[in-house]
């Protein structure tokens, strides 16, 4: 399968918009749509929470705390920004929102256009299912281009050639503002406190969020050659593979992230699909009782 139309429309997505280019501003149309989506999802998140909520203090009244803008507006940067906060202060590298107020700004009014759509449709299979496509790419773009810059353009040799770093940099990013958030229960109705994140609940570590981020960004790496352990790892792969010829050369770095956006695509769909009932599926513990 020729991945150029998948090239083509990330370069097309990369692109500066107007009105924001007239102003030198550099907002491309993909971060408008991750930033909308994100948003989205977790309004999304909230009404449901609410109603859970609301069920079960049916026979006592709920402790419901009156959201407001900004709660909402700093949940959404923590999850945008929490993860890269974290890498940035343990690799001494500054924080993109520090260098510039563009993203934030972004983030923040997606947050606010969102809030003042009077109805939003629940998630369902029909809605979900197509945007899983979106959070493919919008992934991709995190895990593939984003990510992996800070680390083998750093400073430090030892780091800039570290595998361990630059998949540990990629499970924080992606999950560190989700754990945050998670932690200090911001989608939830009642006021903020302390709970176990989701991810380190039982079989938390099974969602595909969590361990799709270092798997994409090695991937990435392994195709691209982005540092000397990843190019080496290659050339074995390929030989035990039964390649004998010429060393492997790396793939196109976007060419890679667009391959890297079509297994994310796939993966998301496939969540969704079982999410939503679409794909027959098991417990672990019926797995476990059956065997």
């Amino acid at each position: 399968m020729s991945l150029q139309p998948f090239i083509t429309l990330y370069r097309y997505a990369l692109e500066p918009i107007a009105p924001f280019s007239w102003f030198g501003i550099n907002v491309c149309s993909i971060e408008l749509v991750a930033a909308l989506r994100l948003c989205t999802i977790l309004r999304q998140t909230k009404e449901d929470l609410y109603a859970k909520h609301q069920r079960r203090s049916s026979d006592k009244p709920a402790l419901v705390e009156e959201r407001s803008f900004l709660r909402d507006a700093c949940t959404s940067l923590t999850i945008k920004f929490g993860g890269e906060a974290i890498i940035g202060s343990l690799l001494a590298v500054p924080p993109s929102f520090v260098l510039s107020g563009v993203s934030p700004g972004v983030y923040i009014a997606a947050q606010a256009i969102v809030e003042y759509i009077p109805v939003i449709p629940s998630m369902s299979l029909s809605t979900e299912l197509p945007l899983s496509i979106v959070d493919g790419f919008t992934r991709a773009l995190l895990l593939c281009s984003l990510t992996p810059k800070p680390v083998i353009t750093h400073a430090s040799p030892v780091i800039a050639s570290s595998p361990w770093t630059l998949l540990l940099s990629s499970l924080v990013i992606a999950n560190g503002g989700f754990f945050i958030t998670s932690m200090f229960s911001f989608l939830e109705p009642t006021p903020l406190t302390l709970t176990t994140p989701a991810a380190i609940k039982p079989y938390g570590w099974t969602a595909t969020d969590l361990w799709c981020a270092p798997f994409i960004t090695g991937l990435y790496a392994l195709l691209t050659h982005a540092q000397p352990f990843w190019a080496e790892l290659h050339s074995v792969i390929s030989t035990v593979l039964g390649n004998t010829g010429d060393k492997v050369g790396p793939m196109d770095p976007e060419a890679a992230r667009a391959l890297c956006a079509l297994i994310l695509a796939g993966m998301f769909s496939t969540r969704t699909a079982k999410n939503y009932g679409l794909v027959w599926k098991r417990s672990v513990a019926e797995k476990i009782k059956i065997q």
